[in-house]
């Protein structure tokens, strides 16, 4: 199971996404993907170890193994953007043709797949799970036509996908964590601690580095 973010800061939302699909997929194993350069926007604030260690605090406490995987940081260490596919070709070359990969997203990030670099191909080497808060139907999300069209063709059960390494896709419509990064660092900018949105390991490590506060 793969959960990519820019993690800035990673927070209860993140960790609860990864341990819902988790739970679902009875997955032997997580990848966090701290982003490197986004390619569509460039506002992160902490540096690219900075996010990796928050999100190695964060994750760790999950009863899946945990990997926090910073290929796409090291990738973009020379200035290249970092594209999502990329990260899945590598993937499926290390962990082998048979094995089932699960990219798992926000109904957000679903909303604007096909601005992604070469989107349709991410089927060939993974599955797409998207998290949505109950209610959540595709025919009234408002998804450009081509990924409404894609996804839906691609729907099936979470035992299908367990059971084949690429090319579905799943809805989870219980998901109900609706935490914003930009408004953490807001708050946090304020002087709030936001205890209740961000594990205090995270915490104390944003304080001792006095990220965001300006």
């Amino acid at each position: 199971m793969l959960l990519g973010g820019s993690f800035d800061p990673v927070h209860h939302g993140h960790v609860s996404l990864g341990a819902h699909f988790a739970a679902l997929l009875q997955a032997t194993q997580l990848r966090v993907i701290p982003v490197g350069r986004q390619w569509q926007k460039d506002s992160v604030q902490a540096t690219p170890e900075q996010r990796a260690e928050m999100a190695r605090l964060a994750f760790a406490e999950l009863a899946v193994p945990v990997v926090i995987d910073t290929q796409e940081i090291e990738r973009s260490a020379n200035g290249a953007p970092s594209y999502t596919i990329d990260t899945l070709r590598a993937l499926r070359a290390e962990l082998g043709p048979q094995a089932s990969l699960v990219f798992v997203v926000g109904a957000d990030q679903l909303q604007r797949l096909d601005t992604w670099h070469d989107w349709r191909r991410l089927f060939d080497y993974a599955h797409i799970g998207v998290a949505a808060r109950p209610g959540f139907e595709l025919a009234k999300a408002g998804l450009p036509a081509a990924v409404a069209a894609e996804f839906s063709t691609r729907l099936n059960s979470i035992e299908q996908i367990r059971n084949t390494p690429h090319g579905l896709t799943y809805l989870a419509q219980d998901f109900a964590v609706d935490i914003s990064a930009t408004q953490i660092r807001a708050a946090l900018q304020r002087g709030d601690k936001a205890n209740s949105l961000i594990a205090p390991l995270v915490l104390d490590y944003i304080e001792q580095h006095n990220l965001y506060k300006s």
